[in-house]
């Protein structure tokens, strides 16, 4: 199981970084793999507990996941869990930390797949090496959260 860490320094406040983070519908505009989604179940925003169901695509694969969120704490952490089905894929997470020259926001996927999710995973997405991948993927949504809030 992999563990990967991104870090950037971006010139906004933790507040406002947290709320576009948050607002998982709009993800899809930072994140080069995620196409947005709906909240399910209720669910209406962020908040421990909460479900969202979340679309992605890589080429011409794409895929739905089933998200909760587990840890939603304004301005300094906020993460959540995806599974597909009964079958856990991961857990990401967004630390807020203030330093001069605005907020270091720090990206984390811890992954949670066992052999055949991740064999079946890399059939459905057409990533077979999802750490690889994931890191650049990181990389690329905090340039475009940093971009859209520096400009």
């Amino acid at each position: 199981m992999s563990h990967i860490e991104v870090s950037r320094v971006i010139a906004a406040d933790a507040a406002t970084l947290y709320d576009l983070v948050a607002d998982l519908p709009k993800m899809g505009e930072w994140s080069p793999e995620n196409d947005g989604g709906t909240w399910i179940k209720g669910a209406t925003g962020p908040a421990v507990g909460a479900r969202f169901e979340g679309a992605n695509s890589n080429g011409s694969k794409s895929w739905t996941t089933t998200v909760t969120i587990d840890e939603a704490d304004p301005g300094r952490s906020f993460a959540f869990r995806c599974a597909v089905g009964p079958i856990k894929v991961a857990r990401w997470q967004y630390r807020f930390e203030p330093v001069d020259g605005g907020t270091r926001v720090t990206e984390t996927w811890d992954d949670q797949r066992g052999w055949f999710a991740t064999k079946v995973g890399g059939l459905a997405s057409g990533v077979t090496d999802r750490a690889t991948h994931n890191r650049a993927g990181m990389e690329a949504t905090l340039a475009n959260l940093a971009a859209a809030v520096e400009r």
